[in-house]
């Protein structure tokens, strides 16, 4: 069978030949694509996810219904004020005290800025500044206020005055995750570099395969732009698309290259430039696409997950896998063709000037790969064995994971506004963590849900998880507030008047100063004015309409701790059903980010069932699909299981104890990231098939032309073993490069994904797919009845594919194409590739 019928019945080959034939034509309009991607993103902008987009479980519940009334938790910074030494001198505190607050309330973006509130021991002051707008929102609107900060640090040099808050945090959080991507491309450039340079000896051929990712990643992020106005982005959509499409773009262009050059090295010149991209295309082309095509319907599984988040991983994963996988087809062809002209002219001018040209020849797998497939050629039933037993030993610590939502006493202490976060809970632990309650009846109601809130505050008080005394003010302003209708206003609060602040300790009607959160009296109080008072934080507050009433509990534990956890289980189990739970036709609801990362784990627990069958069943399918055999669809589904379960192990062993912390600049949660598994099983399984569909490929061509299928196996995974190996060592330098960020996440996202595709290339397919496969002999094929016909004939020598799966020698790489790699063994004749 010639070429041009293999072209007729793929259309990756007839994609290739065009390109082939109208290189120029290729190469302009992929260039056109990619400023159209970028141009059209940019006029479409980014649409960017709100805080409604994020809302889970009952967390979520609480917080519509607190929205709705005009209650909610709003974005608050903190303004410290405390002596760089020392005591605090009262004057100057008092006079930054009256500058803060009038540099805050001059800003657009601030809503109100309450009384200034003393720590215990009075060193320390805080400046509650609330923001207007979303939790979205204020990551933009704390831009201001931190300007505003400094000056007012740079007027009072004597004092130390800076903020944090959540906003504060967030910002600095994303300004380090920029830092921490651009570092992250410094070293994975030159690797990846100096990896390809290895593989190809040529720095025009490494440029191919960076040139091709890179505009696929700058096409993909136009695309993605686009695409949020359907899907909103999180903000972490960027970082999957500068992660996968380094990784997948050079892997698939790496793929095409190596073949590219084994049909030049077996044509020895009888081939044109276009023939041999041609001929690639039937062979690696096809695996590209197959390959592609699994990454993507592997990813689809995270949108069952029905959370904002995997919704923007997943978008961004599939728009840069399809780029890159169109790009391998369409503009690698004509460049392959273009650069192979170039060689065959600089041929043609030795020749012509009677100088000799060097015979290209591709190197085996050389000495090391024939030692690490030796186990399995030789003892399979021995090395499945114990290959399989290291890798369940490797996965027993999984049995243990701990899966949690990383919260801000995660993130990193390279951050200015984490550093101030310190301090303040130093000063002021009972502001660690805040428990919203949403309480919504009808509006003749209020005066009953307010008295069972002031109970639940009691019961609070006796309730050791949470902080002292926490709500006494509620209780003792009961009887002033229960004469009139509450409007969204704290419960100290007289009509006419701002509340002062005060501790838990203070007298209703005492003099308005601030006072420690063990409600001494400050040394002096700090000069205010009276219209700006008010108790910071509010703890209980009522709608316009009466129907939605909040109550605000603190605990003094770390957000990520058992013991804040602890918390708001006594709250939504006990506390609650006890007062207002006995209340009729009231829906209630609790909050916060305790509650919110709680709920967050319980719905991803929820529906990693249901993801991981999707991903089981999709992998199945296209394994059989790609192979015609059901028995390597079984055996990639148990590959895949394997691999990810061992990653998943080695991943519990470093980040869930505390002995990895200083080596890898980290501060354990006890546990995992709770997005962590589902996304490393999705991301695995597809990029698992790249491996899979290469090395299997090269097996299935070898068997369809006649080759037992026990050298079928040996020669297929030998003479992949170079590329296999090369673009193994390109996905691990990309996922390894994120553990050396600074964000807890994305260290061990990165460390999963980097032990996992390191233990599938080179345990997995080194050592247990091929001895599986020996083991299995022809069975392996199962129930494809082309193959089994095929076994019957003998090896062919061929020159080119004969067929849509190819038709290339046995021997593969090096060697005469008659030879074997088991023969080539044997005879002590393999070649050394270093």
């Amino acid at each position: 069978m010639d070429m041009r019928s293999v072209g007729k019945r793929s259309a990756t080959v007839r994609v290739a030949r065009w390109s082939a034939l109208h290189p120029w034509r290729a190469i302009i309009g992929w260039l056109v694509f990619v400023a159209l991607c970028l141009g059209g993103g940019i006029a479409a902008g980014m649409n960017s996810a709100t805080s409604e987009d994020f809302r889970v479980g009952e967390a979520g519940r609480a917080e519509a219904l607190a929205t709705e009334g005009g209650v909610q938790l709003r974005p608050t910074e903190q303004i410290l004020i405390r002596a760089a030494s020392g005591p605090l001198d009262e004057a100057a505190a008092d006079a930054a005290v009256k500058d803060v607050t009038a540099r805050m309330k001059a800003l657009p973006e601030v809503a109100s800025v309450a009384e200034p509130v003393r720590s215990a021991d009075g060193r320390v002051l805080r400046v509650p500044v609330e923001l207007n707008g979303s939790e979205q929102d204020a990551k933009k609107n704390v831009v201001p206020l931190r300007a505003q900060t400094e000056k007012a640090a740079q007027a009072h040099p004597e004092l130390m005055i800076e903020e944090t808050g959540d906003a504060s945090v967030s910002k600095g959080v994303n300004d380090q995750r920029g830092k921490d991507l651009a570092f992250s491309e410094a070293i994975t450039l030159p690797v990846t570099l100096i990896t390809l340079a290895l593989v190809f000896g040529s720095v025009v051929m490494v440029g191919v395969p960076l040139l091709l990712a890179i505009t696929s990643i700058m096409a993909t992020m136009g695309l993605a732009m686009v695409a949020s106005h359907l899907l909103p982005d999180t903000g972490v959509g960027m970082n999957m698309i500068l992660l996968i499409g380094m990784a997948v773009g050079v892997d698939y262009t790496l793929f095409y290259l190596k073949r590219e050059r084994e049909e030049r090295a077996r044509a020895g010149g009888r081939l044109t430039s276009e023939a041999l991209v041609e001929a690639a295309a039937a062979t690696a082309g096809r695996a590209i696409v197959v390959s592609g095509l699994a990454v993507i319907v592997s990813t689809t599984a995270l949108f069952l997950a029905r959370d904002v988040i995997f919704d923007s991983l997943a978008t961004g994963t599939i728009l840069v896998v399809a780029v890159a996988v169109v790009s391998s087809v369409t503009v690698l062809p004509a460049l392959l063709v273009k650069l192979g002209r170039r060689t065959e002219r600089r041929a043609a001018r030795r020749i012509a000037r009677g100088k000799a040209v060097r015979a290209y020849g591709e190197k085996g797998p050389g000495r090391a790969w024939h030692a690490l497939l030796t186990p399995a050629r030789k003892h399979p039933a021995l090395t499945l064995g114990l290959s399989v037993l290291v890798m369940l030993g490797l996965a027993l610590p999984a049995l243990n994971m701990n899966l949690k939502n990383p919260a801000r006493d995660s993130f990193s202490r390279e951050i200015a506004a984490m550093k101030g976060y310190d301090r303040l809970l130093a000063a002021f632990p009972e502001l660690r963590v805040r428990h919203l309650v949403v309480v919504r009846a009808r509006a003749s109601q209020s005066g009953e849900v307010r008295q069972a809130l002031r109970e639940l505050a009691r019961e609070a008080q006796a309730d050791p998880l949470f902080a002292d005394r926490a709500g006494a003010s509620i209780a003792r302003s009961s009887e002033e507030q229960r004469s009139r209708p509450p409007v969204a206003r704290v419960s100290e609060g007289r009509r006419g008047t701002a509340p002062v602040a005060r501790s838990s300790e203070g007298r209703r009607g005492a003099a308005p100063v601030a006072r420690s959160s063990e409600g001494r009296r400050g040394a002096a109080p700090v000069a205010r004015s009276s219209e700006d008072r008010r108790t910071t934080p509010p703890l209980l507050r009522s709608s316009e309409d009466r129907r939605t009433t909040t109550l605000e509990l603190n605990t003094r534990h770390a957000t990520y701790s058992q013991e804040a956890e602890a918390s708001l289980g006594h709250l939504r189990d006990r506390h609650l059903p006890a007062t207002v739970g006995k209340l009729p036709g009231v829906e209630t609801a609790v909050t916060g980010e305790v509650a919110r990362g709680v709920d967050y784990v319980e719905h991803q627990n929820e529906k990693l069932p249901l993801v991981l069958g999707f991903l089981l069943l999709m992998t199945f399918a296209m394994t059989v699909y790609a192979f015609r055999s059901v028995v390597l669809g079984l055996l990639g589904v148990g590959l895949n299981l394997l691999s990810a379960a061992s990653a998943l192990g080695l991943l519990v062993l470093v980040f869930q104890g505390r002995w990895a912390e200083d080596l890898l600049s980290f501060v354990s949660l006890d546990g995992i990231s709770s997005r962590v598994p589902l996304f490393l099983f999705v991301i695995l399984f597809g990029l698992s098939m790249d491996y899979q569909v290469f090395v299997v490929s090269r097996i299935r061509e070898a068997a369809l032309n006649g080759v037992p299928t026990r050298q079928a196996v040996l020669d297929g995974i030998a003479s992949s073993a170079k590329v296999v190996t090369s673009a193994a060592l390109v996905m691990v330098t990309v996922f390894a490069s994120f553990v050396m960020l600074h964000i807890l996440e994305m260290k061990q996202m990165g460390f999963v994904l980097a032990a996992a595709v390191l233990l599938d290339a080179f345990v997995i397919r080194v050592m247990i797919l091929p001895a599986a496969l020996l083991l299995l002999g022809r069975a392996t094929w199962w129930p494809s009845g082309a193959l089994r016909r095929a076994q019957g004939r003998s090896v062919p020598r061929s020159e080119g594919p004969d067929g849509a799966d190819g038709g290339f020698s046995a021997g593969g790489e090096g060697g005469r194409p008659e030879e074997s790699f088991e023969q080539r063994s044997k005879q002590g004749s393999l070649p050394h590739s270093g």
